[in-house]
């Protein structure tokens, strides 16, 4: 099956990474992904972009290299009610959002605090996908975050860069085998992101696809194989048409 999409990359814009737009899409068009999701960090995050390189999106072309770029925002979690750094007067018009803890943004609360703010995150309209919400520095009762998933049409992370070498979240790997054993039990998709910070990373997602093999997940969940089935779940195309999620038994996980 053709690998299609990366939803999660970062370009010079964020502050901390390393390549133009161009250069990200030509990467993209290498690989002959369909999809290159680009979204930079909102503002809570030291030496990001400010609300106005967002609200001027409009002015760049959403086809590079014969890749569909989509631009939008990797939101900060600021508070444990899902609060998040992005206003929906302009949150709204970003073609992808996905909201994410870290620390320079949120101190890591309870269990109880930090779940809460992915359920309640889940419930804003504009939230398209959990970013690697993998790591134990936010403990999360999984549980909980996946059924919130499902009921709100969210998608689910799998954070290639959370279980690399390089990787700097705790526990990552363990998590990712909790989240996917219970995003099979409950039938929800889950999306593989580079969350990439450098060209060379676009569409990489060997260390979780390992994952994702030794686990026996299902090639119909992995949507980075279906852009058909992504884009309804995107701001740029949902407009309330959303594909729903087949839900499964409630109940535990074994």
């Amino acid at each position: 099956m053709k690998y299609a999409l990366d939803l999660h990359t970062h370009t010079l814009a964020s502050g901390h990474a390393y390549n133009t737009i161009l250069e990200m899409a030509k990467a993209a068009s290498k690989l002959n992904l369909d999809i290159l999701g680009i979204t930079e960090h909102a503002r809570s995050m030291p030496g990001t972009c400010s609300d106005f390189y967002f609200s001027n999106l409009k002015t760049v072309e959403r086809r590079l290299f014969g890749v569909e770029i989509l631009l939008g925002v990797e939101l900060n979690l600021i508070d444990y009610d899902g609060k998040v750094d992005m206003e929906s007067h302009i949150l709204k018009d970003m073609d992808i959002a996905i909201a994410s803890f870290h620390t320079p943004c949120i101190r890591p609360g309870t269990m109880e605090e930090n779940t809460n703010s992915l359920v309640q995150a889940c419930k804003n309209p504009y939230i398209n996908v959990l970013g690697h919400p993998d790591d134990s520095t936010y403990p999360l009762h999984y549980e909980t975050v996946i059924k919130a998933a499902r009921d709100t049409q969210t998608l689910i992370e799998i954070n290639n860069s959370s279980i690399s070498p390089q990787g700097f979240r705790k526990n990552a790997a363990a998590n990712d085998v909790t989240i996917l054993n219970l995003c099979r039990h409950y039938n929800v998709p889950v999306v593989i992101g580079s969350d990439a910070h450098f060209m060379t990373k676009v569409g990489n997602h060997q260390y979780a696809a390992k994952i994702l093999d030794e686990t026996g997940f299902p090639k119909e969940l992995v949507y980075n194989y279906f852009p058909d089935l992504v884009r309804p779940f995107l701001n740029k195309y949902k407009h309330g048409n959303l594909a729903g999620f087949n839900h499964g038994e409630e109940g535990g996980c074994e």
